[in-house]
Protein backbone atom coordinates (compact mmCIF):
# COMPACT_ATOMS: atom_id res chain seq x y z
CA UNK A 1 0.00 0.00 0.00
CA UNK A 2 1.24 3.47 -0.89
CA UNK A 3 0.34 6.70 0.82
CA UNK A 4 0.49 9.91 -1.12
CA UNK A 5 0.31 13.29 0.59
CA UNK A 6 -0.51 16.31 -1.54
CA UNK A 7 -0.08 19.89 -0.38
CA UNK A 8 -2.12 22.40 -2.34
CA UNK A 9 -1.61 26.11 -1.82
CA UNK A 10 -4.74 28.21 -1.61
CA UNK A 11 -4.70 31.95 -2.31
CA UNK A 12 -5.04 33.54 1.13
CA UNK A 13 -6.59 36.69 -0.31
CA UNK A 14 -9.35 35.44 -2.61
CA UNK A 15 -9.34 31.66 -2.31
CA UNK A 16 -8.69 29.29 -5.19
CA UNK A 17 -5.31 27.84 -6.16
CA UNK A 18 -2.16 29.73 -5.27
CA UNK A 19 1.07 29.55 -7.26
CA UNK A 20 3.57 30.87 -4.73
CA UNK A 21 4.29 31.89 -1.19
CA UNK A 22 5.38 35.52 -0.77
CA UNK A 23 7.49 36.32 2.28
CA UNK A 24 7.86 39.81 3.76
CA UNK A 25 8.48 41.51 7.07
CA UNK A 26 7.27 44.62 8.83
CA UNK A 27 8.86 45.74 12.06
CA UNK A 28 10.22 42.70 13.81
CA UNK A 29 7.58 40.33 12.45
CA UNK A 30 8.04 38.12 9.39
CA UNK A 31 5.01 37.12 7.33
CA UNK A 32 4.23 34.86 4.43
CA UNK A 33 1.13 34.68 2.28
CA UNK A 34 0.11 32.23 -0.43
CA UNK A 35 -1.00 34.03 -3.60
CA UNK A 36 -1.86 33.29 -7.19
CA UNK A 37 0.26 34.89 -9.91
CA UNK A 38 -2.01 37.93 -10.38
CA UNK A 39 -2.24 38.72 -6.65
CA UNK A 40 1.51 38.22 -6.17
CA UNK A 41 2.16 40.71 -8.99
CA UNK A 42 -0.33 43.15 -7.46
CA UNK A 43 1.33 42.81 -4.04
CA UNK A 44 4.78 43.47 -5.49
CA UNK A 45 3.63 46.43 -7.59
CA UNK A 46 1.95 48.04 -4.59
CA UNK A 47 5.07 47.53 -2.47
CA UNK A 48 7.42 48.83 -5.20
CA UNK A 49 7.29 52.56 -4.25
CA UNK A 50 8.30 51.68 -0.69
CA UNK A 51 11.00 49.23 -1.73
CA UNK A 52 12.57 51.79 -4.06
CA UNK A 53 13.34 53.98 -1.05
CA UNK A 54 14.13 51.24 1.44
CA UNK A 55 17.48 49.71 2.33
CA UNK A 56 18.08 46.05 3.01
CA UNK A 57 18.48 45.17 6.64
CA UNK A 58 21.49 43.18 7.71
CA UNK A 59 21.62 40.34 10.15
CA UNK A 60 22.82 42.46 13.02
CA UNK A 61 25.42 45.12 13.39
CA UNK A 62 28.76 44.50 11.83
CA UNK A 63 31.81 45.01 13.93
CA UNK A 64 34.56 47.25 12.61
CA UNK A 65 37.29 45.34 10.83
CA UNK A 66 40.29 45.12 13.13
CA UNK A 67 43.40 43.18 12.34
CA UNK A 68 43.07 40.03 14.37
CA UNK A 69 42.72 41.63 17.79
CA UNK A 70 42.85 38.30 19.58
CA UNK A 71 46.25 37.50 18.12
CA UNK A 72 47.50 41.04 18.80
CA UNK A 73 46.13 41.47 22.31
CA UNK A 74 49.49 40.59 23.89
CA UNK A 75 51.13 43.31 21.80
CA UNK A 76 48.47 45.84 22.80
CA UNK A 77 48.88 44.94 26.48
CA UNK A 78 52.67 45.29 26.22
CA UNK A 79 52.31 48.65 24.50
CA UNK A 80 49.87 49.86 27.17
CA UNK A 81 52.23 48.78 29.96
CA UNK A 82 55.15 50.62 28.29
CA UNK A 83 53.05 53.78 28.15
CA UNK A 84 51.83 53.61 31.76
CA UNK A 85 48.29 52.56 30.88
CA UNK A 86 46.94 50.08 33.41
CA UNK A 87 44.83 47.27 31.98
CA UNK A 88 44.18 43.78 33.30
CA UNK A 89 46.25 40.84 32.13
CA UNK A 90 43.12 38.99 31.03
CA UNK A 91 39.74 39.85 29.59
CA UNK A 92 38.58 42.44 27.11
CA UNK A 93 40.88 45.32 26.32
CA UNK A 94 38.99 48.63 26.63
CA UNK A 95 38.11 50.23 23.29
CA UNK A 96 39.80 53.48 24.35
CA UNK A 97 43.11 51.62 24.78
CA UNK A 98 42.73 49.95 21.38
CA UNK A 99 42.04 53.32 19.78
CA UNK A 100 45.13 54.84 21.39
CA UNK A 101 47.20 51.84 20.29
CA UNK A 102 45.89 52.12 16.72
CA UNK A 103 46.65 55.83 16.61
CA UNK A 104 50.16 55.33 18.02
CA UNK A 105 51.03 52.46 15.68
CA UNK A 106 49.29 53.69 12.52
CA UNK A 107 52.61 54.63 10.89
CA UNK A 108 54.03 51.13 11.23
Amino acid sequence: MTTRTTIALEDDLVGGPADQTVQFGIGTIDYEIDLNTDNASLFRSQMAPFLEHARRAGRGQRRPAHTSRRQNSAGIRAWAKEHGIHISERGRIPASVIQRYDAATADR
